[in-house]
């Protein structure tokens, strides 16, 4: 086997990345944990089967064009509503945060390290940056508060750029020979920030309209053309003047995410997959290109170096940057805790380090990759793998099991969010997600908070905080949209349960397909959508409460009289003690629990013996407690007792 052939190395780098990001997803870890290893593992250091010096000069382009479409999916999900609203913060963080982190790490270097000032300033500029490949997952597994989440994934898009530039002008400022070298040095910073931001801008728009436009790019095409435009503004802007191309795609991002292009969810998915291809490739390639001996070389000094980086610098830049932001001290904690470094310090300190040797200096080039890659293997592996731990021990997580998303402000979608509200006393967190305006502004008289959007989105089901709630029901008319749904909250919110709605009449989605997805078949056994929501509407539906004290284990499913389409019931919420929750095609049984039916007027004193013989009877309590007579006579629309004061999941 020609081991020394540039292909099979970047075919086998690719294919590990991916393996390795695979098996973290299974054992919930960060994924560059494994990719690390791995490239460490396959490199020259042990099983040499990996060796990036066979890439030659490619290995620069390739570096750069994965950069860049990394920083441009980063900036493609950030919210421009939700930037303002922390954009204090953010803003310090990218600036005065920048100067005390390359302050910081510069002089410790020098103290703890010996370097030489303009070797320890490169370093500093390259571990001011975080990186979203590390920090966005990390903030999406351990489900954070809405505005640290906002502000770490903000910082980790933005600073990149900016510490990247930061590092090119030190950089510059390390081979400099004369006072000129260095006036030219700084005044490219503020060159390359100015023209990244003008291009990025530009083209951002110019790719966002053309998007936007129904017949200007092929529906098949969009994908591709996105990717290419992008590949053409980082290396044009870098043609123009070098290192300025990682600006310009980073903004060019942030304004297409925020023009809402049609088909952005799919754009989005894509350059996901792309970016998770990338960062695999990339990991591998350079930590197979790390040389343990250097990294041991270092020393103790490596050692306290990093520790002054996560224990002194990391707090006083969260410290100062917050100051009057109104953030709490846990949340401030928090933000000085979750700094883990990521693939751009990676990538440019071994660009800098092929430069250096060029340039005479091969030792401290090496050192400096070697710090480099210790500040990241630390910071990933003791901040990321325990971010999660250090959330819930201060206190910033996103309750998790809380309440109920119901996808579908309808008449039907209304009188379940009703129900589930009854059912709790009054207290159920429930959000309603619907397209329709009419439907929503109903909702919303009814007390409910609601969210305006289409579910299929990532960005409206994390304005409707899925990933924290118990379950979500998909309960639009449209059972393939509903399974769809189901599938779409499996990919964002992993172990949030999913209830699909669906007609087993009729021949769309089954409920074997149902089972497939992971999801529940809401219900039980369904219902014919359009039937009940035009019974709703007119108010023909009575909703009651009964005690089942039939045989245990009895599954809703298998009631006779919810299959009885003469004389239609609905099974809307079962339960047990005091948790409450949609009845679905796994709810089983047990005397004592409550469900509260819903059948129509005109047939209760045929409905209600049928539901008598299969176990089911009326609480035994005065009227007016738990739903019973006298909630019924004062029912509201959709046959649920009033409740007063606002949804508290508002």
């Amino acid at each position: 086997m020609n081991l020394q052939d540039p292909a099979l190395t970047f075919a086998l780098a690719i294919t590990a990345g991916v393996v390795a990001q695979s098996l973290a997803r299974h054992v919930r870890v960060p994924g560059i944990l494994f990719l690390l290893a791995t490239g460490i593992l396959l490199g020259p250091e042990v099983a040499n089967i990996v060796r990036p010096d066979t890439l030659g000069e490619g290995l620069n382009p390739i570096v750069g064009l994965a950069v860049a479409v990394i920083l441009f999916e980063g900036a493609l999900q950030l919210n421009i509503d939700r930037l303002r609203r922390e954009a204090l913060t953010i803003r310090r963080l990218i600036t005065l945060g920048a100067v005390i982190t390359i302050a910081g790490a510069t002089v410790t270097a020098m103290l703890a390290l010996g370097w030489d000032f303009r070797i320890a300033l490169l370093f500093g500029a390259l571990v001011s940056v975080t990186g979203p490949t590390v920090i966005n997952p990390l903030t999406r597994r351990i489900r954070l508060r809405n505005n640290l989440r906002t502000i770490l994934e903000a910082e980790g898009v933005l600073i990149d750029p900016v510490g990247a530039i930061l590092a090119v002008v030190a950089f510059e400022l390390a081979l400099a020979s004369t006072a000129g070298d260095v006036g030219a040095g700084f005044l490219g910073l503020l060159t390359r920030l100015g023209l990244g931001s003008v291009i990025g801008v530009a083209g951002g728009f110019i790719i966002g309209g053309l998007l936007r436009m129904r017949r200007a790019i092929p529906s098949d095409l969009r994908n591709i053309f996105t990717l290419a435009c992008v590949l053409a503004l980082y290396q044009g802007s870098h043609a123009i003047l070098p290192e300025s191309g990682i600006m310009t795609v980073a903004i060019a991002g942030l304004v297409v995410g925020n023009m809402g292009p049609r088909h952005v969810r799919e754009l989005v998915e894509f350059k996901e997959q792309l970016t998770f291809l990338l960062v695999g490739l990339l990991f591998v390639l350079l930590s197979a290109a790390v040389d343990l001996g250097d990294v041991r070389a270092l020393g103790a000094g490596a050692v306290v170096t990093v520790i002054v980086l996560v224990a002194v610098v990391r707090p006083l830049c969260v410290l100062l940057c917050t100051w009057g932001a109104g953030l709490r001290r846990n949340e401030q904690a928090f933000l000085a805790w979750l700094a883990p470094r990521g693939i751009v310090a990676f990538a440019v300190s071994s660009l800098f380090a092929a430069e250096l040797a060029h340039s005479g200096m091969e030792t401290e080039g090496n050192q400096l990759r070697a710090m480099v890659f210790l500040v990241i293997a630390v910071t990933v592996i003791v901040l990321g793998g325990t971010g999660g731990l250090m959330a819930r021990l201060l206190g910033v997580r996103k309750p998790s099991n809380h309440g109920f998303a119901v996808v579908g402000a309808n008449p039907v979608g209304r009188a379940l969010a009703r129900t589930l509200r009854a059912a709790r006393g009054g207290e159920a967190p429930i959000v309603l997600i619907d397209s329709n305006p009419t439907e929503a502004g109903a909702a919303e008289s009814d007390g409910f908070r609601v969210v305006l959007g289409n579910a299929n989105e990532s960005r409206t089901l994390l304005k409707a905080g899925v990933e924290s709630r118990r379950a979500v029901v998909a309960l639009t008319p449209n059972e393939g949209v509903n399974l769809l749904i189901a599938k779409r909250v499996e990919e964002s919110c992993p172990g949030v349960s999913r209830l699909v709605a669906i007609d087993p009449l009729t021949p769309g989605v089954g409920p074997e397909q149902v089972d497939e997805s992971g999801a529940s078949v809401l219900f039980g056994l369904g219902l014919d959508h359009e039937r009940w929501a035009h019974h709703f509407r007119r108010d023909r539906v009575e909703i009651e409460p009964l005690i089942f004290e039939g045989v245990a284990g009895l599954r809703v499913s298998q009631i006779e009289a919810l299959a009885d389409r003469r004389f239609p019931a609905l099974a809307l919420v079962h339960r047990r003690g005091r948790r409450e929750q949609p009845v679905s095609s796994g709810t089983t049984l047990r005397s004592g629990d409550v469900v509260w039916f819903g059948w129509l007027r005109a047939q209760a004193e045929l409905v209600a013996p049928r539901l008598a013989r299969a176990g089911f009877r009326r609480p035994d309590a005065e009227p007016g407690e738990d739903g019973g007579e006298t909630a019924e006579e004062d029912a509201g629309p959709g046959g649920t007792s009033p409740v007063d004061g606002p949804d508290s999941g508002r």
